[in-house]
């Protein structure tokens, strides 16, 4: 467990970046997730697409998984929850609704989802830097050593 959320070692420069994307991020995602947290297994109403217990865990990854990335807590599982979220929520932006990439109307899109799927592959991909409970619970992880695959 330790070795797979162990700090990948980055320039002082990108831990902060990455500080600053996790925060924004994970604040913009609880805010969506607050709502949806507050009635998990329905919140798309009687007509949603997806059963109750996928809603409930697009709640919990949207608002446990913005909490998470805020502190760095867990950080590659809560990636992988927002993401799965992401892709669901691109897929039927654009494939179910239709919407393009980005309205210049003002209505619905799908780039939304999109840059939040690249954010969710960037802190699968980069850690969630040295200023993170992850750092100060699993430690650092040096340059050149792998991930365990299993």
């Amino acid at each position: 467990m330790k070795r797979l959320h162990a700090v990948p070692e980055h320039p002082i420069s990108a831990d902060a970046a990455l500080l600053l994307v996790r925060v924004s991020a994970g604040a913009a995602f609880m805010l969506h997730g607050w709502g949806k947290i507050h009635n998990p297994f329905g919140w798309m109403g009687p007509d949603g697409f997806a059963p109750g217990f996928l809603q409930g865990l697009a709640a919990l990854s949207e608002f446990g998984g913005g909490l998470a990335w805020i502190l760095g807590l867990l950080t590659p599982l809560a990636a992988l929850g927002i993401a799965s979220t992401m892709v669901v929520a691109f897929s039927f932006m654009t494939f179910a609704l239709g919407a393009p990439f980005v309205s210049l109307s003002g209505g619905p899109a799908s780039e939304l989802p999109a840059i939040y799927l690249c954010v969710a592959v960037l802190l699968l991909a980069m850690g969630p830097g040295r200023f993170s409970v992850d750092r100060a619970l699993f430690g650092a992880r040096r340059r050149g050593m792998a991930m365990p695959m299993s």
